[in-house]
């Protein structure tokens, strides 16, 4: 019997949603993938797809059009995706972006737009990167200048998850240079009016440099807004990652996150353990994934007249990997009860990210070599994760930023 890498934290409620969710991934999310990795995004249908189902902003409160859960919810969704090696729905960072609002974002600001984001009608994205600035947030160019009840956004944003089917952004901007990082805001960018109950096959282009229209779900109504490239990655290819422009972007006063200018800075940081935590648990469900699918491989491979799982070497290099996650599991669940609680510091963050995502890529590694030459195949899921994996030693802070914000705390 295989092992059984159990949750701390699971109960009926959970089960079941895991349930639906896994019935949803591979009933209409796992049928679309090539396609999506073909075109370079999941188009919009999914995403209301999903959101119809209840499985968007699942720690969002009812008042707000959540389903009014906590993180647990967003795990089980986050896990059964990245067993599956499906990453073309950045579910992860529609969720961030749904916490943004939700903890600093004015009554009217959550009102208006975590609906909307929890029915999938707008697909949320952040745009920190930029060509000239990444993990030293201080150093970003992009400005936003008060004029009258508005201001006026210029700058330019890369690597930016979500940003091709995105009808939501939050911008971060400087709108005082002279105070560093205390002159740095997060501005929303609504880019198109959303448009519920359409039913969307996805985006016919692959992206160019035209900004999405009405096909693309909604109307576009941000004048100097333009998506550039999606972006030809190692890995991920699902996912539309892209470059947006933003040329004398008019937004109104009242778009400022929280009302106050200068709080980006602050906004940015409190929600680090959220995303990092999302990053390590996701990273740990890749490998569990990855491990089961390659247990099944070496069960029906033969070589020299056996199942290459009697040989010693496979036997060995799978204890190594069960250990790995085994010991991981007990982290990550932590980690996950102490943000439920509240209690997740910066740093327990950090680590969880820091060795998720090293373990993702070692644990990966190995379970290709086992694959033989079929592990050097597109067709085989620990080809795609293993090529998706590298980048999660990068974004959301590269493993040595993570060690250093470890090290700080020690």
């Amino acid at each position: 019997m295989p092992l059984q890498f159990k949750r701390s934290w699971a109960n009926e409620e959970l089960d079941s949603l895991r349930d639906a969710a896994a019935r949803f991934i591979d009933a209409e999310m796992a049928p679309q993938d090539e396609e999506a990795r073909r075109r370079g995004h999941v188009g919009h249908a999914i995403w209301r797809r999903a959101g119809e189902l209840g499985l968007l902003c699942t720690d969002i409160p009812e008042a707000y059009g959540g389903a009014g859960g906590d993180f647990r919810h967003e795990a089980v969704i986050h896990e059964e995706m990245a067993r599956r090696g499906l990453t073309g729905m950045s579910n992860s960072v529609h969720s961030i972006v749904a916490h943004y609002f939700l903890n600093h974002g004015t009554e009217a600001q959550k009102r208006k737009y975590l609906p909307a984001m929890a029915r999938g009608e707008l697909v949320g994205a952040i745009a920190m990167t930029e060509p000239g600035a990444g993990s030293d947030l201080q150093g970003i160019r992009t400005r936003a200048v008060r004029d009258g009840d508005a201001y006026v956004i210029d700058g330019s944003k890369t690597f930016i998850t979500n940003g091709y089917l995105a009808g939501l952004i939050l911008v971060v901007c400087k709108t005082d240079p002279a105070q560093g990082a205390r002159g740095t805001s997060i501005l929303i960018v609504e880019t198109r009016r959303p448009a519920p109950g359409r039913s969307q096959a996805g985006l016919s282009r692959s992206g160019g440099d035209s900004s999405p229209g009405d096909e693309s779900g909604g109307t576009v109504i941000c004048p100097g807004f333009k998506v550039g490239r999606v972006l030809d990655k190692m890995g991920m290819k699902a996912q539309d990652t892209s470059e947006l422009f933003f040329d004398g972007v008019r937004v109104p006063h009242d778009s400022l996150l929280g009302g106050r200018e200068g709080q980006g800075f602050f906004q940015l940081m409190s929600d680090l353990p959220y995303e990092r935590l999302i990053i390590g648990l996701s990273a740990l469900a890749c490998m569990e994934g990855a491990y089961q699918a390659t247990l099944d491989y070496v069960r029906e491979r033969k070589a020299f007249g056996k199942p290459i799982a009697e040989m010693q070497n496979t036997r060995f290099k799978l204890a190594e990997v069960a250990t790995q996650i085994m010991v991981g599991r007990a982290f990550i669940d932590r980690c996950v009860e102490q943000l439920v609680a509240g209690t997740l510091d910066t740093a327990t963050a950090s680590m969880a990210k820091l060795w998720g995502s090293e373990a993702q890529g070692r644990v990966l590694d190995e379970l290709v070599q086992l694959h033989g030459g079929y592990g050097f195949m597109n067709e085989y899921m620990v080809t795609r994760m293993y090529a998706d994996a590298r980048v999660q030693r990068i974004y959301g802070g590269t493993s040595e930023i993570m060690k250093e914000v470890i090290a700080r705390a020690l």
